[in-house]
C-alpha cells in the first residue's frame, strides 16, 4: 500500500563508509547527508566493526535532522555478510566480526564439512567470513564460553533496527546473501542452522517492508522527536539498489550495483548454469524472490588501480582507451584474489602503459570486462541498469554497452541504496536514468584476447 512521508531518514552502512541520508519522499532527492568511515578495530578478540562509534554518529545525525528539517519515517540498509549476536540482556555477546578476517586452517576445514551443498543454498564457498555460517562456526568454535551466552542472532540491518526499537527480527535479503543459512527457492532456513545448533536463537522473520515499531521513547526524547517515528525492518544494501528497478523495468532485466563490490543481479535469469567456484550465487530480493547473481570486488580493485593517478577528463580517457586497445594494454584478473569470476588468477598487467589517462582507461575496460563476464555467467537478459559510483564512469558504461549489445542505463541517483531503503516505507518514486549510446571501437577483439588470457591465467594457477 502506498504511503506518503515527506522526509525519510535512511541509515546506510557500507563496508567502507557509513551514512545517514535524508530522502525527499516525493522526489527521492537527497536533502542532506552525513558520512563517516566504517572503522574496523583490530581486536581483541578479533577484527570487528566499531559499533559504538557508528551508534554515536547515527544518533547525533538523527538528532540534527530531527531539529531541521525533520523526518517522519526511518529505514535501514547495510552491507551483507554480518550478523549481531545478543546476550540475554540484549547486549552484544561478541563483537560484530569483520567478514574479511581469515580463520585458522583447522576451523576452515571443519566448516567445509558442515556447510550445505550449493544445490541447497546457492551460496558459494567464500573466503574468511563472507559466508555468515562460517563466521558463526568460527565464533562458536574459537570462543565457546562467549558464544554460549548468545540468546539472539540478528541480521545486520535488523540489528540497528533493534537498537532503535527494541524489536528483534531477521529478514530475507540478508539471510539470502551467501550466508549458507538460507534456501532461496524455498524461503526457509537451510540445514546448517541445525548443524550449528542455532535455530532457536534466530530472531523471527519479518518482511523488509514491515514497520517494526516506533523509535524507543527514551531515544526519541533524546533525538527531540515530538511524534512517533516508525522504523522499517531494513534491507541488504545491494538489494536496496535493486528494488527501484524491479518495478521500473520488470523481468527480465539486469541491475549492476556498484560500490566496494560490483554485484550483478539477473532478474528473471535461470540458475541452471551457476558456478559456485566463480562467485556466482542466488540472492533474494525484497519481495522474497530468488535472483541469480554474480560479483567481484570491483570498487576495491578500482581504488587499488587508480588511487595514485592524477585526475583526467572524459575526453582524455576516451582517447586513451583507443590507444590502450591498439597496444593490447590490459589488466588481467584478479586484482583482489580469491573472489569474483577468476578467483584463482593472479593479477598482472599486459603491455602496461605509464600515462595516467591510459592506466585509468585500462582500469575502466577491465571493470567492464569483469562485469560482462558476470552477466554471462548468470545468463542475464534485458536492459542493464548501473547504479552507484560506476554509473558516473562513462568509459565503463560505453564499454559495457559495446560488450553486452544491450541497452545500458546509468542511474542518476547518487545513493541508490538510500532510495531503495526509502521505498520500504511505501512511498512511490521513479529513479531518473540516462541511456548510454556510445560504443568503443575495437573492443570486441580486445575482449576476446582478454578472455583467453584471463582463462589461461586462471587455469595455470589452479594447476
Amino acid at each position: 500500500m502506498s504511503q506518503s512521508f515527506e522526509r525519510i531518514a535512511v541509515i546506510d552502512i557500507g563496508k567502507t563508509n557509513a551514512k545517514v541520508v535524508l530522502v525527499d519522499g516525493r522526489t527521492g532527492a537527497e536533502l542532506a547527508v552525513r558520512k563517516t568511515a566504517n572503522t574496523v578495530l583490530p581486536g581483541p578478540p578479533y577484527p570487528h566493526f566499531d559499533i559504538e562509534t557508528l551508534w554515536h554518529f547515527i544518533l547525533q545525525t538523527l538528532k540534527d535532522f530531527a531539529a531541521n528539517p525533520g523526518f517522519e519515517a526511518l529505514s535501514i540498509t547495510t552491507h551483507g555478510a554480518s550478523v549481531a549476536l545478543l546476550d540475554q540482556d540484549g547486549e552484544l555477546a561478541l563483537p560484530v566480526l569483520d567478514y574479511e578476517h581469515p580463520y585458522r586452517d583447522a576451523i576452515a576445514t571443519a566448516y567445509r564439512a558442515l556447510r550445505p551443498s550449493f544445490s541447497e543454498t546457492f551460496s558459494p564457498p567464500l573466503t574468511g567470513g563472507l559466508n555468515v555460517g562460517a563466521q558463526l562456526h568460527y565464533q562458536k568454535t574459537a570462543f565457546p564460553d562467549a558464544f554460549a551466552k548468545v540468546e539472539t542472532i540478528l541480521t545486520y540491518p535488523q540489528y540497528w533496527a533493534y537498537r532503535l526499537t527494541g524489536i528483534a527480527a531477521n529478514e530475507g535479503t540478508s539471510l539470502g546473501c551467501h550466508t549458507d543459512l538460507w534456501r532461496p527457492f524455498e524461503g526457509k532456513y537451510s540445514d546448517l542452522v541445525d548443524r550449528l545448533e542455532i535455530r532457536d536463537k534466530m530472531a523471527p522473520l519479518r518482511s523488509a517492508f514491515e514497520a517494526l515499531g516506533p523509535i524507543r521513547p527514551e531515544i526519541a526524547k533524546d533525538l527531540g522527536l515530538a511524534e512517533l517515528v516508525p522504523v522499517f525492518c531494513g534491507i541488504h544494501d545491494s538489494n536496496a539498489s535493486l528494488l527501484p528497478h524491479l518495478v521500473g523495468f520488470g523481468s527480465p532485466c539486469t541491475v549492476v550495483s556498484t560500490g566496494t563490490w560490483v554485484i550483478s543481479f539477473g532478474v528473471g535469469a535461470r540458475p541452471e548454469k551457476l558456478d559456485p567456484a566463480r562467485d556466482t550465487l542466488v540472492n533474494v530480493d525484497a519481495n522474497g524472490a530468488a535472483v541469480p547473481s554474480a560479483r567481484f570486488m570491483g570498487g576495491r580493485e578500482w581504488d587499488l588501480l587508480t588511487r595514485d593517478l592524477k585526475a583526467t577528463s572524459y575526453d582524455e580517457e576516451r582517447n586513451a582507451a583507443a590507444k590502450v586497445i591498439m597496444a593490447g594494454a590490459m589488466i588481467l584478473p584478479s586484482v583482489v584474489s580469491g573472489t569474483g569470476p577468476f578467483p584463482d588468477a593472479q593479477f598482472r598487467w599486459q603491455n602496461e602503459p605509464q600515462e595516467p589517462a591510459e592506466r585509468k582507461a585500462a582500469a575502466s575496460l577491465y571493470t567492464a570486462l569483469m562485469t560482462q563476464t558476470c552477466l554471462d555467467l548468470i545468463g542475464a537478459e534485458g536492459p542493464v541498469v548501473v547504479e552507484g559510483p560506476f554509473a558516473l564512469n562513462q568509459i565503463y558504461l560505453e564499454a559495457l554497452h559495446t560488450l553486452s549489445r544491450r541497452d545500458v542505463y546509468a542511474s542518476e541517483a547518487t545513493t541508490g541504496t538510500a532510495i531503495g531503503a526509502a521505498l520500504l516505507t511505501g512511498i512511490s518514486l521513479e529513479v531518473p536514468m540516462t541511456r548510454t549510446d556510445g560504443e568503443i571501437e575495437g573492443l570486441a577483439a580486445y575482449a576476446e584476447q582478454w578472455r583467453k588470457s584471463a582463462e589461461k591465467g586462471s587455469a595455470s594457477r589452479k594447476g
